[in-house]
């Protein structure tokens, strides 16, 4: 069946069952209604507020958790049951509050379709709800006005729409009625059709409707919106690979003292009290809290660089990307029509910016006043014009407000040029033959000024203006400036032609005999800084992708320009794209090395970020546009534009610039780096302190000796000595040469084997310090197992504060680095020196934890035995062995 671009009007109005002059009957309409339903987009659950609770538990950590608690209650251990459910609580509270929101692209996408409508039917004209369009109807169309279904045009009077947040096309659209060849057209060519949310900027027209709802095209991304799963961050996998690995180690570990106690025909139910005293010891219950703290300090650093993070765990995805897949209109350009070249008889000239001081032509500036033909050719652009520069945002359409502000740099405004030339008629724009005029009252008769496309202004012109005036234009003259507007447009310009005549009377056929003027090249410009920061992300090791709905010319244009994209590097554009799936491996290969992606859907684009994603990279998106929504959703990390983004981008982000620089994306990767590198340096810091715990539980239970610390103490040095000195590691400033590295490979674990050889040699240091304090105690001093308990419990909360000195990166000096000049580790410290004391000197305190005041032989052999394993770890990190707070990484630039 072909579609509605490809059919006659008469074949459309035919297959509708409509027409165009009285539209349809009341009865039809009713009937439709009740067969389509109403026309808006289908309405999905909000994200509840009991959902976003529950995802805080989803954690693998967590779960190892609640079971520990539970273990805790069935054996009779409330108080650690307890303690650790406060953990567990803690925890959730943090990412919940800071996660409290819902996910309303929907929302957002509904919120376009509330709009009115004005329709023929039963040959009257009225306006209706937009909810109440259906298919058949006889839709009327006006500058300004919303289009509310998608619409095969039957009239279109100079009709343009803005399809930029649908298509990505930074031009607006020409529209036309006749129908288009039998074979698949991008949704930006079909230019007899107007769409769904996008909006008429100039003209006046008439469609019938062919989809509402649903089966609109903005139901279509809708659609995708919906269908399109939330990637799991490659935090949220770590983390989970790692709890995973907790629980094993915990259960093999348990199980172990389990079986040796039940072989030496020991008592079980202190075996029992064992294992559960090395489960708790086992489990770091400061992992979840602490990585949730480290996210949100992160979040909230990064909203300080303006960017805007709504999901905590995107906080470190960002330092995990080594792909940007972005869109061009409006993210690495102005997504704003600039006059950048102005062809005249003597010459190409260059257009400076709003930052310049006019026009330059090989090096020199020319002044307008002085040069005859740049004057006309800016006045014409600027008398045969319908737009507006003096409000704020400029109204029209975006090539004529261009012209407008190219005559403003040469102090012309049109207000001016009418004043002395008033308006007696104008001939508007007709995109059968591509051209506009205006005749304007001078000298007794009357000038008019011509604007439209190259091939079809060009031949009408007998004469061009030189810098010697009026000269004759033959053919060969002709062909010589067709082909200075084909070179034009290859750099990815939108040439416009620019003429003018006089003539005595305003009836005058405008089209005739013209004097030729120049060309002037449009185009959307690069944002300003865009090069540096595509450089910077290449010297990261980040590879940027640009995917757009504009043409290949205009995609390659503005690729070059901003250093993304070489000769041999071409624009792969949609037809050119088969099923992703059917291709074969050097197929894919070839595709994957591709920099830029023209005319592409916004289902191309999902398709092509899955495939990333599936041969291994970690993908961050960027977007502004509707079309954009699925990817942003489907992305590791969803990046939208909070300027100029539309709602339903930002909605279905993870993240949202408030500046729309894509330099904001730079510095936040450079945090999420950082933020990785701080959750392994405190992960290590805590898995060591709590394996510490396990071996000199495990060693004592063994031994059959009395156990070195309670389990409830075992609780209270994991609060003391685990949440504030990780959080203080957690928030660290980082390295200042992150942004000069590669990213980590997207495979490597949190942990790698080198950090788990640092983990075993910390905790065997500390558990034997601990060991060796209490078998003095025990030993040698005699005292009761209550007071040696004690000095267990003092050595191994001091030995942990402590560790945190061994965390500094093996290449930093001794005592001035990275952990000694954070402030917060000094505060981490003084906090759990004063609580440490507490549970000795408060007696409610004391009580609970069975802590005896141990008085100052027990104080000096405590803190004597703390110290040892800084001591004796500095010489492992001065000789290279304990190299384990680098995180590793390697190119994917191939």
């Amino acid at each position: 069946m072909t579609e509605p671009y490809q059919q006659s009007v008469e074949e459309v109005l035919e297959q509708q069952k409509t027409s165009a002059d009285s539209g349809l009957s009341p009865a039809e309409t009713r009937r439709r209604r009740r067969h389509y339903g109403p026309n808006r987009l289908r309405k999905t659950a909000v994200r509840p507020t009991w959902r976003i609770l529950i995802d805080q538990l989803k954690s693998i950590v967590v779960l190892l958790l609640l079971s520990a608690s539970a273990a805790a209650a069935v054996f009779g251990h409330n108080v650690e049951a307890v303690a650790i459910g406060v953990t567990v609580l803690i925890n959730t509270l943090i990412g919940f509050g800071m996660e409290l929101r819902a996910t309303r692209a929907m929302e957002a996408l509904q919120r376009m379709g509330k709009m009115t409508a004005r329709v023929r039917r039963g040959g009257r004209i009225q306006e209706i709800e937009a909810d109440a369009l259906v298919p058949g109807d006889i839709v009327l169309l006006e500058a300004g006005d919303m289009v509310a279904a998608d619409l095969r045009l039957l009239e279109a009077n100079e009709l343009q729409c803005d399809e930029a947040a649908l298509t990505g096309e930074s031009v607006a659209t020409d529209k036309q009625m006749d129908p288009l060849p039998e074979r698949e057209i991008p949704l930006g060519e079909r230019n007899n059709m107007a769409y769904k949310g996008t909006a008429v900027t100039q003209g006046s027209g008439s469609g019938v409707a062919v989809a509402t709802g649903m089966e609109t095209e903005l139901g279509h991304i809708s659609r995708l919106v919906e269908e399109a799963e939330q990637a799991v961050t490659p935090l949220e996998k770590r983390l989970d690979t790692l709890g995973r690995g907790l629980i094993w180690l915990t259960l093999v570990i348990a199980m172990a003292v389990m079986g040796v106690g039940f072989i030496a025909h020991k008592n079980p139910l202190v075996m029992l009290e064992t294992a559960l005293a090395l489960a708790i010891a086992a489990v770091p219950e400061g992992l979840p809290v602490v990585a949730t703290l480290a996210l949100a300090q992160g979040m909230r650093r990064m909203a300080r660089r303006n960017a805007v993070v709504k999901r905590l765990s995107a906080v470190e995805t960002l330092g995990a990307a080594n792909l940007i897949f972005t869109d061009k209109t409006g993210t690495l350009t102005e997504n704003h029509m600039t006059v950048a070249h102005l062809a005249l008889a003597r010459g190409t000239l260059t257009v400076e910016d709003n930052h310049g001081t006019g026009f330059v032509l090989d090096g020199k500036r020319l002044t307008p006043a002085h040069t005859p033909e740049l004057q006309a050719a800016l006045e014409i652009g600027a008398l045969c014009n319908n737009a507006s520069v003096e409000e704020d945002p400029p109204v029209g359409d975006p090539t004529e407000v261009a012209l407008l502000e190219a005559a403003a740099k040469a102090n012309i405004t049109r207000e001016d040029l009418l004043e002395k030339s008033p308006e007696a008629r104008e001939v508007s724009f007709d995109p059968d033959i591509k051209m506009m005029a205006t005749f304007h009252h001078q000298d007794g008769g009357y000038r008019v000024a011509v604007k439209g496309a190259p091939e079809a202004v060009i031949d009408l012109c007998s004469r061009v203006l030189t810098p010697e005036g009026e000269m004759e234009l033959d053919d060969s003259a002709r062909e010589r400036w067709h082909e200075r507007s084909d070179t034009l447009a290859s750099e990815g310009l939108r040439i416009l032609t620019l003429a003018q005549k006089s003539v005595d009377d305003e009836q005058t056929e405008p089209y005739q005999d013209l004097t030729l003027l120049g060309l002037a090249g449009l185009y959307d410009p690069p944002r300003a800084g865009i090069q540096s920061t595509i450089s910077q992300c290449q010297a990261a090791g980040v590879r940027v992708v640009m995917g757009t709905g504009d043409h290949a010319a205009t995609a390659r244009a503005i690729a070059t320009e901003i250093g993304l994209a070489g000769d041999k590097n071409a624009p792969v554009e949609a037809a050119q794209l088969k099923n992703l799936d059917s291709l074969v491996d050097d197929e894919r290969d070839a595709l994957l090395k591709r920099s830029v992606f023209a005319r592409i859907s916004p289902e191309q684009k999902l398709d092509l970020i899955r495939l990333y994603q599936d041969t291994g990279w970690v993908v961050a998106m960027t977007g502004d546009g509707v079309n954009d929504a699925p990817g942003l959703k489907k992305a590791d990390i969803g990046i939208a534009m909070g300027k100029r983004g539309t709602e339903v981008a930002r909605e279905a982000a993870d993240m949202v610039l408030k500046d729309d620089a894509f330099a904001t994306i730079v510095a936040a990767i450079e945090h999420g780096r950082t933020i990785f590198q701080n959750i392994r340096r405190f992960i290590v810091y805590l898995l060591s302190g709590n394996l510490g715990e396990v071996m000199a539980i495990s060693a004592a239970g063994l031994a059959a000796a009395p156990l070195p610390m309670l389990p409830l103490q075992i609780l209270y040095i994991n609060f003391v000595c685990d949440v504030l000195p990780a959080l203080a590691l957690g928030l660290s400033p980082g390295e200042i040469d992150v942004m000069r590295k590669p990213p980590r490979d997207p495979g490597e674990p949190i942990l790698l084997r080198r950090h788990w050889v640092a983990i075993i040699g910390y905790g065997a240091f500390i558990a034997v310090a601990v060991l060796g304090a209490f078998a003095v105690a025990l030993e040698m001093l005699h005292y009761e197992a209550g007071q040696a308990v004690t000095i267990g419990f003092l050595c191994f909360g001091f030995a942990r504060l402590w560790h945190i000195f061994n965390m500094r990166s093996p290449d930093s000096p001794t005592f001035l680095n990275e952990v000694t000049c954070n402030r917060f580790v000094w505060v981490s410290i003084a906090v759990g020196i004063g609580l440490l004391l507490a549970a000795t000197y408060v007696p409610v305190l004391a009580k609970i934890l069975s802590v005896h005041a141990p008085g100052r032989e027990g104080w000096l052999l405590s803190l004597s035995f703390s110290v040892l394993p800084l001591i004796l770890v500095q010489p492992l990190k001065w000789s290279g062995l304990l190299w384990e707070t680098h995180a590793t990484g390697k190119h994917r630039l191939d």
